[in-house]
């Protein structure tokens, strides 16, 4: 599996797994544009792509890295484009700096590098003295001793339209520029206080590159949001915009069910596949379902050295998920309960999507906020969009968790002020007070989301409420409180041990859909027997042990007590 592998010939060449997406090279022809600009969540395979197009058309590409791939079979085409132009590639995702300063400096260096790739033109008989030493403008190194570039603003502004003059002086032939993650160093500006310094920076650069340049043949563009055309594409003709609810090129970032399902199978892994559509499926770009690539590749090459794993959150943890935790904690300040409910619970909420936003507006607004998690990836469409309104639904198992994590976090912090309500709670449960742990428990319910009786899994509710529980129990510094461990012949959802009085507790949560409560209190009382969840216990030398079936619905539940021999 290529996990962190972004460059297509190591991809090829050492034999690492690769879904096909080279179709993306006649349909970007197909669909011609001077300048395109690709939209998609954080590891969609975005670099990738990039790198796929650069070794496709760069002069002097090996050719043999596209056997079998389906460019190959479209042979004119090849013919005509494969190999036949100078291409500059760069990638701003590295330029995050803290200040201003060093970000100018990393743009500086990513734009040398890329300089240094080409130091023929040194060299080269077609170039003049002026040329050459506006070559070695671009390769100049600072003082510092480090490595660093050293750029004037104003050779830095024009650095890629220079480039791509010198690159068709010397070959003759018009230069692509490829610019990977177009929009970090505009995000990282933002959350550090040059947001009008960076804007002013990448328009010149952008404007001399992609607007007035005679040397470009075409440009490709990618990143998460497609900025506003008045803050940086000022004075670009069309640029064609390739953004989620658009259908050209919708497959080609991101897996299709058929490539997963042949991935899952080449590996032995096609048990997993309901698994892995119910976890990181269910994106939907414009006319096609797509799964998270970055998820897929994880989650396959813990299966091949871990089979009996579980699922997790791989795309969660690859990033601080600013933008979903600022939303949720919008809730009663512009977002309502009701439409967390509804796409906790796998509901949709109908939303204005604005495509083009800025950074240093995004978080203005609550609207705007639905839009960036629409781009970023926590929401995805369901349905077709009537103009600009799109239904919203959040899109598989895996960020549903991420969203029930931050409400809980949320529910976490309002548990911690007050510690009264915590003390009679435990102390009921302590005490084999059935009624008033559910009265007190249903009073918790009431400060946080409820989970809806919809197409939601039982198995996600029922976590749900066990994680309101553990975050009541996580204040009681002086209990053992342990969840999801193996005792007996099982896991048990919570068990808790109060030492000094050697008390034991067990709490087994059921989801009690149709409102039947009582069943479901049996169903996990009758489970913590036959599976045997006392065995810890009472191995423990607890010499009470109480235990508990918790059945809940929306905002309401029920609490069934006995106590096990010991």
């Amino acid at each position: 599996m290529p996990i962190g592998i972004d460059d297509f010939h190591e991809i090829i060449t050492q034999d690492f797994y690769y879904i096909d997406k080279t179709g993306m090279i006649k349909e970007l022809l197909a669909n011609w544009g001077k300048v395109n600009l690709f939209t998609r969540p954080r590891r969609f395979g975005k670099s990738l792509n990039m790198s796929m197009l650069r070794y496709f058309f760069e002069i002097g590409t090996d050719q043999k890295l596209f056997d079998g791939l389906a460019i190959s079979r479209e042979t004119g085409l090849c013919e005509e484009h494969m190999g036949q132009y100078p291409v500059i590639s760069i990638s701003f995702k590295t330029a995050h700096a803290d200040r201003f300063e060093q970000a100018v400096s990393q743009l500086c260096s990513i734009i040398g590098e890329e300089a240094l790739r080409f130091r023929f033109l040194l060299d080269s008989d077609r170039l003049n003295i002026d040329d050459k030493r506006l070559y070695g403008q671009l390769i100049q190194f600072d003082n510092s001793g480090q490595g660093s570039f050293a750029m004037p603003e104003t050779v830095l502004t024009r650095s890629l339209k220079n480039l791509s003059m010198l690159l068709q002086k010397h070959y003759g032939k018009k230069a692509i520029i490829l610019i990977d993650e177009y929009d970090v160093p505009l995000a990282k500006a933002n959350e550090n206080g040059y947001y009008r310094e960076m804007i002013r920076i990448i328009r010149a650069m952008f404007d001399s590159a992609l607007k007035s340049n005679e040397s470009l043949y075409f440009s490709v563009l990618t990143g998460c949001l497609r900025v506003s055309k008045e803050s940086i594409f000022t004075g670009l003709n069309n640029p064609k915009m390739y953004t989620l609810l658009d259908a050209e090129c919708d497959e080609y970032f991101g897996f299709t069910d058929e490539e997963v399902k042949r991935m899952l199978s080449s590996h032995g892994l096609s048990e997993y596949y309901e698994v892995t559509k119910e976890w990181y499926d269910g994106y939907r770009v414009a006319h096609t379902n797509v799964y998270n690539p970055w998820d897929v590749i994880n989650w396959c090459n813990q299966l091949l050295t871990s089979p009996n794993k579980t699922p997790k959150s791989y795309w969660a943890n690859s990033s601080g998920n600013e933008e979903l935790r600022r939303f949720v904690n919008r809730l009663g300040n512009g977002v309502t309960k009701a439409q967390l409910e509804r796409l906790i619970a796998g509901q949709t909420v109908q939303k204005k999507i604005e495509e083009q936003l800025t950074y240093d507006s995004m978080y203005d607004t609550i609207e705007n906020m639905w839009s960036l998690l629409f781009a970023t990836g926590y929401l995805t469409q369901s349905g077709t969009p009537s103009g600009n309104l799109v239904r919203l639904v959040i899109p598989n198992a895996e960020i549903r968790s991420i969203f029930s994590d931050f409400i809980l976090n949320l529910f976490e912090k309002d548990v911690a002020k007050d510690g009264e309500a915590v003390d009679a709670f435990c102390r009921a449960l302590k005490n084999g007070e059935a009624a008033d742990v559910e009265q007190l428990f249903t009073k918790f319910m009431d400060k946080t989301i409820s989970i809806r009786d919809t197409a939601v899994k039982k198995e996600f509710k029922e976590s749900f409420y066990h994680g309101i529980l553990l975050g009541i129990l996580m204040y009681k510094s002086d209990w053992s409180v342990d969840s999801n461990r193996e005792s007996g012949e099982g896991y048990f959802d919570i068990a808790i041990e109060t030492e000094d009085e050697a008390i034991g507790i067990i709490l087994e949560v059921k989801y009690a859909e149709g409102e039947r409560f009582d069943e479901a209190c049996e169903e996990a009382l009758r489970q913590i027997d036959d599976r045997d969840y006392t065995a810890e216990l009472r191995n423990d030398d607890m010499q009470t042990i109480l235990k508990y079936g918790i059945a809940c619905y929306k905002k309401k539940c029920k609490v069934v007590m006995q106590t096990a021999s010991v």
